[in-house]
């Protein structure tokens, strides 16, 4: 392959040395490779939003703001997360917005010097499935306004406000706008892996900010799975401890969860723990004996284990009091109890499990092991411990039970049949198959993530309704620390545009520009946002420090 300017180089060379061979495939590859370098780059839109609003109306007026004189004002209901927002957004306004240097219109010589937050409703706790998150923002000569049923939508009108002002030189001006939004889908995911790599409480709250200022509003925190298990729980404190990597600083102690929980929630960011079982959990073995399958060969033990045993009732004694402290610990309404990729190989090789499945008159289908495995979790949560859950696609591909407001992950390849199979059977579902964003490619990868919508798919209106969004994921083989933050962003921003704005948002010539912008205003915020549209600049270069 040809890339850069070092190839183009190195072609000119050959072409010059070696004039009798292959002439015309190097002139024509010297040609490509011009044209790669006299890319044009994509000029960057100036105080435009991202992700769009459902209707965004600027105008040619031009206000001033004093940031000495600025403030905000809580109009209507209050709490700790409205006034912890102003305190933030007047940091991230003031001491971080972009400095652009040309034009943006007529200044008209009035300046704002208040921005009046109106919540109606008391503020909840906690954000939910439910929470709403509409607002409506006008800037004009009169003031500027934000109004919100609920606190959550007056965190999204902060953030839209924070983007449309712009810095020259020492000044801060902002277009008069109105602005009328709401998200198209209530969950907006975002999954990261700290099993497979651990991850620090400080990268998780950068990338929780991140979220926020891309109107992303779940955490979905694979917290555990074969390779580590380092969630501490307070019923079985030794899962972590014999379970987790080797060293200090490879857990997470109670006081970090909650530490995360209360970072999410002031930004209206829900967080959903994954406990994926009955496959995924050979760190979970190490702490809870006989716990998992002995896997055995040739009718003897050999030493390694499998799934989660589902025919002792030892395992369904210990489940009930796990889950009861993740219960506790996380107020979400739900919990993600996976469910994907069980192998069954150990199964088929175990005595006990053989004489189990006889017992229970489930004959060689290793399926309908699973399927009671999972029945058993299921009425656990539900029933005893009255949580809600999310699964992936494979518990009701096997056919399980599961409760009427089960949210149900589509992961796989041709999601489209399966997007119309599981909302056929009534259940709300989230799509995650196109987004897996650990999977990197060179090149602006962003405008594949931004094409795919969650509500393509035969299927009646009413089945699209039962579509609540998406997520994307960040599986963690190869994401720790150093690069998590680069990784995601701002390629998730694609994502979150495409489940927060209408469906009529999707053309990219369009998007490009706003995404450029947004790009360096993550930069200017102190992101590690890698480029994402070839060739180009910020006005304000990342620095680390």
């Amino acid at each position: 392959m040809i890339t850069g300017r070092l190839s183009c180089d190195v072609l000119l060379y050959k072409m010059v040395s070696s004039v009798n061979t292959g002439i015309f495939f190097l002139l024509v590859q010297l040609m490509i490779c011009s044209s790669r370098n006299l890319h044009a780059t994509i000029n960057p839109t100036i105080g435009a939003p991202w992700p769009m609003p459902q209707k965004y109306t600027p105008t040619g007026n031009v206000y001033q703001i004093e940031p000495s004189s600025f403030r905000f004002e809580a109009t209507g209901e209050t709490c700790d997360i409205l006034t912890s927002a102003f305190a933030r957004y007047k940091q991230i306004i003031f001491g971080t917005t972009l400095k652009f240097q040309p034009d943006h219109g007529a200044d008209n010589g009035n300046a704002l010097a208040i921005a009046s937050v109106k919540v109606k409703s008391e503020c909840d706790k906690f954000p939910s499935l439910e929470s709403d998150e509409s607002y409506d923002l006008v800037v004009s000569a009169s003031g500027i306004t934000i109004n919100a049923n609920e606190v959550w939508g007056a965190l999204r009108g902060l953030e839209t406000f924070s983007q449309i002002i712009v810095r020259r030189s020492l000044q801060y001006f902002i277009n008069g706008t109105t602005v009328t939004d709401f998200p198209r889908f209530q969950h907006r995911g975002m999954l990261i892996d700290t099993s497979r790599h651990f991850l620090s409480v400080d990268v998780i709250k950068e990338h929780i900010e991140a979220m926020a200022q891309n109107k992303f509003n779940v955490l979905h925190w694979h917290i555990v799975d074969d390779p580590s298990f380092p969630y501490t729980s307070a019923a079985f404190p030794e899962m972590s401890e014999k379970g987790s990597y080797p060293g200090a600083g490879h857990i997470y102690t109670a006081s970090n969860v909650l530490d995360i929980i209360g970072f999410a929630r002031m930004r209206g960011i829900r967080v959903i723990p994954e406990f994926d079982t009955p496959g995924h959990t050979q760190s979970w073995g190490k702490g809870i004996p006989d716990l998992l399958t002995k896997c055995y060969s040739k009718g003897v033990f050999d030493g390694s284990y499998g799934p989660v045993d589902p025919s002792k009732n030892t395992t369904y004694t210990f489940l009930e009091t796990f889950f009861g402290d993740v219960a506790n610990t996380f107020p979400d309404q739900y919990i993600h109890l996976g469910g994907d990729e069980v192998s069954f190989g150990c199964w088929q090789s175990n005595p006990d499990i053989t004489t189990f499945m006889s017992k229970m008159s489930f004959g060689t289908s290793y399926s309908k092991l699973e399927q009671y495995y999972m029945q058993s979790l299921l009425n656990i949560i539900g029933k005893k411990l009255n949580k809600g859950y999310l699964i992936w696609q494979e518990v009701i591909d096997n056919g399980a039970m599961v409760q009427p407001d089960t949210v149900v992950e589509v992961w796989k390849g041709g999601y489209e049949e399966e997007l119309a199979k599981v909302t056929k059977l009534g259940y709300k579902t989230l799509l995650s198959s196109c987004w897996y964003l650990n999977y990197i490619s060179y090149g602006d990868d962003w405008r594949k993530y931004y094409a795919c919508d969650p509500q393509q798919f035969n299927g009646t209106d009413a089945q699209k309704k039962l579509i609540i969004g998406g997520e994307t994921c960040m599986w963690g083989e190869f994401v720790d620390n150093t690069n998590l933050i680069a990784r995601f962003w701002p390629r998730a921003a694609a994502v979150g545009e495409r489940l927060w704005s209408d469906m009529s948002v999707k053309n990219t010539a369009e998007a490009a520009p706003r995404l450029e912008e947004h790009r360096c205003r993550m930069v200017s915020r102190g992101f590690a946002a890698e480029p994402v549209n070839g060739p180009g600049y910020c006005p304000e270069e990342y620095t680390k420090f």
